[in-house]
């Protein structure tokens, strides 16, 4: 059903399980190659291919699979903030 907007209203993302690992150096995650990135002025000791092209990861970050297989990085901050673990 689609839904046709007028105005700004307020939307809650729906509840998914997603598959995450922290990524450290020296520790081999599938879907990160561990090699520095260069992004601009940053610089990574590792990348991940997404569903947007290649991103950096720092050690300590999330990598998360979506509900589609796609990969991501995320900072151990957000993370925290944005996923708790499903037992």
């Amino acid at each position: 059903m689609a839904i046709t907007l007028t105005k700004p209203r307020k939307f809650r993302k729906r509840p998914v399980v997603i598959e995450a690992v922290q990524w450290f150096p020296g520790i081999e995650v599938e879907g990160v190659t561990e090699a520095v990135y260069r992004d601009g002025d940053m610089i990574f000791p590792a990348s991940v291919r997404t569903l947007e092209g290649y991103h950096g990861v720092s050690s300590g970050d999330w990598i998360i699979t979506g509900i589609k297989g796609e990969r991501y990085p995320c900072k151990p901050d957000v993370f925290e903030r944005t996923y708790e673990l499903v037992l």
